[in-house]
């Protein structure tokens, strides 16, 4: 490691070359390092070592994809201009506290993003790690890939499938070869993902290719409930959408691609993310597999896994025409339900069984019970705001309107400390004090 002369910046001397930094808020950030490459439809390339500087772009990269109106309007807008659209989009950015002691080694957290497969990228505002990081003294890593049709619909040999999971493990592989060059512990990665990001880690670990990459994982709202009976489906998407192929334009690709998805009413709740991991082609095994191979990684990786109390609420009040139809008591009992069979029971499930085999594994839910007029309290994306802080960045989130911030922020830093605690030892104490929105137990 080391610095250079110009004010505001920081030059990381690495074996993948220098990288530069630059200081913000107490925080060295290293934004937007390219790990792989890729053609479309085809598995990407690992970047290779350079000579030269590797500067941050000006505009964060991000895979084309479609503006989610649900997102813009519960999380945010999105500012265009901060971002180029880039259909190779594997890119990292490191985060780590200015001042570290010279032969320290912190722990690492690997971001994963969510959005359906088909939405954000690893370096949004409302995901800066940066008072986590300040606070806990710890790196953490995020992590861009392909999304939607060019990373997650393929099963053939034009399209081959799960290109987003090579993207990310072609990340993981540059994290542990490189990380250490920034401070950071290659001995003990955690990755931490939210929503298809915790959906991604689940099935990363069902990966080949993994060995050793990382050593524990936080996953966050996974829609485990979906990843069941999903071949006949993606099989007649991948067939509705072969019209596209490696010459086709990006626009007219994002622009359609929506119209040709299978039908809510033939597949029931799993067209809600007819995007995804798909089992029986490389790197994952078949369907059948997956409860197995879990249990075989019991013994090597730490699990702390959860979910928020109501998470369908994000998608169930915000729709007109389910509030307008049904009474509040019907629409309660069907974020429960709807809940519980997408994210609480695969979950409880999961838990057990890795236990069972001998796994070391906590088990959360976070109940928010701020007493204000609030529709969203333990909603899908809840959990966010807490981990992250970032106050500019969700202050005007619909998801949060009417909670004070200090609420989130008094919170959040406990949670933040918890799951640094994990991050660190894999362990959670019961002396370490919880934030009063969550439950964690060892399982």
């Amino acid at each position: 490691m080391g610095t250079n002369q110009t004010k505001g910046t920081h030059t990381f001397y690495t074996s993948f070359g220098r990288i530069i930094a630059f200081r913000e808020n107490g925080i060295l950030k290293a934004k937007n390092i390219r790990y792989a490459y890729s053609e479309r439809f085809k598995k990407p390339i690992a970047v290779q070592p350079s000579l030269g500087e590797i500067m941050f772009p000006e505009k964060t990269p991000a895979c084309p994809q479609n503006i989610s109106p649900l997102l813009e309007k519960m999380i945010g807008k999105t500012n265009l201009d901060n971002f180029e659209v880039d259909e190779s989009p594997q890119f990292i950015s490191v985060f780590r506290p200015e001042n570290c002691a010279e032969n320290e080694k912190l722990s690492v957290i690997v971001w994963i993003h969510g959005g359906s497969y088909e939405i954000g990228c690893g370096d949004i505002p409302t995901a800066d790690p940066t008072d986590w990081v300040k606070e806990q003294n710890v790196i953490v890593v995020t992590v861009s890939y392909r999304l939607g049709i060019f990373g997650f619909l393929g099963g053939n040999e034009e399209k081959p499938a799960n290109l987003g999971l090579f993207d990310l493990i072609e990340a993981l592989k540059w994290i542990k070869n490189n990380i250490e060059s920034f401070g950071g512990d290659s001995e003990n990665i955690t990755l931490f993902g939210q929503s298809s990001g915790g959906d991604l880690i689940a099935h990363l670990l069902l990966s080949d290719g993994i060995e050793n990459l990382f050593k524990r994982v936080i996953i966050h709202s996974a829609p485990l409930g979906l990843r069941k009976n999903r071949q006949k489906m993606v099989t007649e998407f991948l067939k509705n959408t072969q019209i596209f192929n490696d010459k086709s334009d990006i626009l007219e690709i994002i622009e359609n691609y929506k119209n040709l998805a299978p039908s809510f009413l033939k597949y029931g709740l799993k067209a809600a993310m007819p995007f995804g991991p798909q089992y029986g082609f490389p790197p994952l095994c078949n369907e059948w597999e997956a409860e197995e191979k879990w249990k075989e990684k019991a013994k090597k990786i730490d699990v702390l896994i959860g979910l928020n109390d109501e998470e369908t609420s994000f998608y169930l009040k915000t729709s007109d025409t389910i509030n307008k139809y049904f009474p509040v008591k019907v629409l309660n009992r069907a974020i429960r339900t709807t809940t519980e069979i997408i994210y609480g029971k695969p979950a409880e499930d999961f838990a057990k069984d890795f236990a069972r085999a001998g796994g070391n594994l906590y088990l959360f839910r976070i109940y928010p019970r701020f007493m204000v007029s609030n529709y969203f309290l333990g909603a899908h994306a809840i959990d966010l705001p807490f981990i992250f802080g970032n106050e500019s960045a969700w202050k005007n989130a619909g998801i949060l309107k009417n909670i004070p911030w200090k609420y989130m922020d008094e919170n959040g830093k406990k949670l933040r400390k918890l799951w640094t605690e994990f991050a660190n030892t894999g362990k959670i104490s019961d002396d370490s004090e919880r934030p009063e929105i969550l439950e964690v137990f060892k399982v």
